[in-house]
């Protein structure tokens, strides 16, 4: 049985094998750049408005001055020129800054009509006064966003502010999430008295679909040589596979014994933790990598967060951040295994603060709708007080 620890290093010692890949900037949200961006032009291009007013020159300034109203100039227009320091060009936000003007005064710092406009008497204004200056914040050539950057809405922004109509990605590799078990059946079946519908595989489908990652679903009986073929054709077709269920120690439990025969190598079987302890973790020479969860919902959700997510973002040279959060109320935890407590995370004075959300066990995928991850408790301890701040796993935005 390994450590958390280990049982991360292990994981993270085997990349998967990533590819870019070309999509369409409106399909690239939540993807990783496989690419550096750099500005096409400055940004700002030109010395750009950022208030609605009169653009002047700052060095004819005087308090109580009455300005000429010499044009008016909208967002989109070609520059006009300020020719003479006692005039002023009524200016729109976003537009060209006129040439000879070095500054505009708000609509609201004075009073002005059709041909004058005359800023109050108390104000004074500074040169580059509300101007977005040009190339302020990027020159032409200059990096703006770098490899392995998860493209939010904000970074979509960018893209398409340097022309990126399309952008390179990386590519998730081709992977399979399998159930076990002959007690399951189909989402859209009725169950008989003793069987229940799958709901592990939809639940990681649709946490892999949050970053972009398509997988294709496949349910296998507990069977030995249904299953020994099931999965070796496809190993043959897949560069991952993340199996849920036939991993412990039950005799229906064949997956171990497959993988084995199949010459994927087990890295650990076991792992030092509350829920997951049986999770599986090996590859093949040939670079195929094969994720065995336990059957238990709640590990299967886990081991998703906690190891998988981690292990395919830094394959695409992604920066994981840790979080931590503080509990909230004391815990104990007997036995020398790392405890990952289900909790709800409330920001409390600028901290967030982690409250234990009791469940019934690994099998209560319920209670997971009333929390928003999990708290990882260290396993070298057994009490662990309130105050005290931990590694949060979330799998939702607590806010």
């Amino acid at each position: 049985m390994v450590s958390v620890q280990q049982a991360e290093e292990i994981i993270q010692s085997v990349p998967a094998v990533v590819r870019p890949e070309t999509v369409p900037l409106n399909h690239a949200v939540n993807r990783v750049l496989a690419e550096e961006v750099t500005a096409d032009r400055d940004l700002p291009p030109f010395n750009r408005v950022a208030m609605d007013g009169f653009a002047v020159d700052s060095r004819g300034f005087s308090p109580g001055k009455r300005y000429t109203v010499a044009g008016m100039q909208a967002a989109g227009d070609d520059p006009l020129l300020l020719a003479h320091p006692d005039t002023c060009i009524e200016i729109m936000t976003g537009a060209v800054l006129p040439g000879g003007a070095d500054a505009v005064i708000p609509y609201e710092w004075g009073t002005a009509n059709e041909t004058t406009f005359t800023p109050h008497p108390h104000i004074t204004i500074t040169p580059w006064m509300n101007v977005h200056r040009k190339g302020t914040d990027a020159r032409q050539g200059e990096a703006i966003l770098a490899t392995g950057t998860v493209i939010s809405p904000a970074e979509v922004a960018v893209l398409a502010s340097v022309g990126k109509a399309s952008v390179n990605v990386y590519a998730f590799p081709a992977t399979a999430l399998v159930s076990t078990g002959n007690e399951l059946v189909p989402v859209q079946a009725r169950p008989l008295a003793h069987q229940i519908r799958q709901s592990n595989t939809p639940a990681l489908q649709a946490a892999m679909a949050t970053m972009g990652w398509k997988v294709d679903l496949f349910h296998f009986k507990d069977d030995y040589n249904h299953l020994y073929t099931s999965i070796e054709n496809l190993l043959g077709q897949y560069d991952v596979l993340i199996v849920t269920g036939g991993v412990s120690k039950g005799k229906f439990d064949y997956l171990p014994q497959v993988l084995e025969k199949l010459k994927v190598k087990k890295l650990f079987h076991s792992v030092a933790q509350k829920p997951g302890k049986p999770f599986w973790y090996g590859h093949r020479p040939d670079g195929k990598v094969v994720f065995a969860l336990p059957g238990n919902p709640v590990s299967a959700h886990l081991c998703f967060y906690r190891y998988i997510r981690p292990w395919i973002l830094r394959s695409m040279k992604v920066t994981v951040p840790g979080v931590q959060a503080m509990l909230a109320s004391e815990v104990r935890f007997e036995p020398p295994l790392t405890y990952f407590l289900q909790v709800q995370i409330r920001t409390e004075q600028g901290v967030l603060r982690a409250f234990p959300v009791a469940g019934h066990g690994s099998g209560d995928f319920i209670n997971l709708k009333n929390v928003h991850g999990f708290l990882e408790l260290p396993a070298n301890q057994n009490e662990f007080k309130s105050g005290e701040a931990y590694t949060f796993i979330p799998f939702r935005t607590p806010f």
